[in-house]
């Protein structure tokens, strides 16, 4: 059944448009509080957000949803959405919830979700709010309205949770490292834990004024980022996204390392110390075939899920694997978080290279990645991939890749577009091959 509001990553959409206004945010309140009020005791909910100027609208809204059905509410003010997670579990919160649209602009915004585990809800719990949200939901007796209370030493809890994921044994003494916030949810928490690790800090990203978040910063826009890193002289540079569970990497020459290579260092250090779980890890169809290649050459699998991080938790938690993520920077480590957590993969990745005594450029360049090319084809009606012609030129691409390559073609969830990705040792040969079939799409489209 498709979903009216929510998508891969909770609701989402333009502020005061569409879904994503006061009037929504305080009907998935009251829907959410109805939906998580079980029992006779005292219920609460855990409200983060990130620094887009509509969230103190989206907040308020909130509020007074929550509270209308007898919820009690616990503001963070701005924290990381895996913040938001793991307070939600450690304060025994029956829900949590993140205000943010993570890597998009300021105009956007969202509401993420989190159940008294600190997991994202399942299907079945966003099915009965979507239901609930349409409905005349009943508001508690004025006698059992929710209060509110602001929590102020949280950033103090994240930060010390956060290190804690960090070795004892080691320490980032000697190591300068640029921290890109993104203008976002970690430009006081993330500069501070690593300054606390003893980590030389240049910050950048970190003067948020509600319009700012991931303008040509971040880890979606990271030229700041490796600009500043070859600049200062540092080591290191780590890129966040708006709500911080993104992570990419700049090596010392200021090259960008994606999260293949990120997951790949991660998993090789870990399956060295015997904590690897699951023989492996889980990724995405996205992730380069020299990934794959790279792994099974040290005896690792790779499991590959559809696109988005909820799908590889799930493959994570149901096959009892600890590492995972997305060539985009999302990695989930789930010996610390439930969801993915840019300042813990760091802290990782850090580790790795105070372990290694090696530049960044050594430690984390795992393997040469295969030429590998995304194009999208925008169509305005029908299914061009069950078109004969589009189907015969999909198997003769996948014919001629045969051994030496791979084909992903998937329709977008969010818009009318088709994704071709292609990936082989000849990026001439991949380029005719995505070419071909996006104008297979193109002619079925017409």
């Amino acid at each position: 059944m498709a979903r009216k509001y929510f998508g891969t990553d909770g609701i989402r959409g333009a502020t005061n448009a569409g879904h994503m206004t006061a009037a929504m945010a305080m009907k998935v309140g009251m829907a959410a509080g109805k939906h998580f009020v079980r029992g006779d005791h005292r219920h609460r909910v855990v409200i983060g957000k990130d620094t887009r100027l509509s969230g103190y609208m989206i907040e308020n809204a909130l509020v007074a949803g929550f509270t209308s059905v007898g919820m009690d509410v616990t503001l963070v003010g701005p924290m990381p959405t895996p913040a938001v997670a793991m307070l939600t579990h450690s304060m025994r919160a029956d829900l949590g919830v993140m205000i943010s649209a993570s890597h998009n602009p300021y105009a956007d915004n969202g509401i993420k979700l989190f159940g008294p585990d600190g997991y994202k809800l399942s299907d079945e719990d966003e099915a009965a709010i979507e239901a609930l949200i349409d409905a005349e939901v009943e508001l508690a007796p004025s006698s059992e309205i929710g209060r509110v209370r602001r929590v102020d030493d949280v950033k103090g809890r994240y930060i010390h949770f956060a290190k804690a994921t960090f070795p004892a044994d080691l320490s980032l003494d000697g190591l300068k490292v640029v921290v890109d916030c993104a203008n976002g949810a970690a430009y006081q928490v993330a500069p501070s834990a690593l300054w606390e690790l003893g980590a030389e800090v240049v910050a950048i990203g970190v003067s948020p004024n509600g319009k700012n978040i991931n303008d040509q910063v971040g880890s979606t826009a990271p030229l700041t980022l490796c600009e500043t890193v070859v600049a200062s002289g540092a080591h290191i540079g780590i890129a966040l996204d708006g709500d911080a569970d993104r992570l990419i990497v700049a090596d010392e020459h200021g090259q960008v390392v994606d999260g293949d290579q990120l997951m790949a260092a991660i998993a090789g250090g870990w399956a060295r110390q015997g904590r690897l779980a699951g023989g492996g890890l889980v990724a995405t169809v996205m992730s380069n075939l020299g990934l794959e290649r790279h792994l099974a050459a040290q005896g690792l699998g790779l499991v590959r899920t559809k696109v988005g991080d909820r799908h590889v938790l799930e493959k994570m938690r149901a096959s009892g694997y600890n590492v995972g993520g997305e060539q985009s920077g999302h990695i989930i480590l789930s010996d610390y978080a439930t969801t993915g957590d840019g300042l813990i993969a760091a802290l990782q990745i850090l580790a790795e290279i105070v372990r290694a005594g090696a530049p960044a450029s050594e430690v984390l360049h795992r393997f040469d990645p295969l030429p590998q090319l995304l194009k999208n084809v925008r169509f305005s009606g029908g299914k061009p991939l069950e078109h004969g012609a589009v189907q015969e030129a999909i198997a003769a691409a996948e014919a001629e890749l045969e051994g030496t390559g791979r084909l992903v073609i998937r329709p977008s969830g969010t818009e009318p577009v088709i994704r071709v990705m292609a990936e082989g040792e000849d990026m001439a040969q991949v380029e005719a091959v995505v070419d071909r079939i996006c104008d297979a799409v193109r002619a079925a489209a017409a």
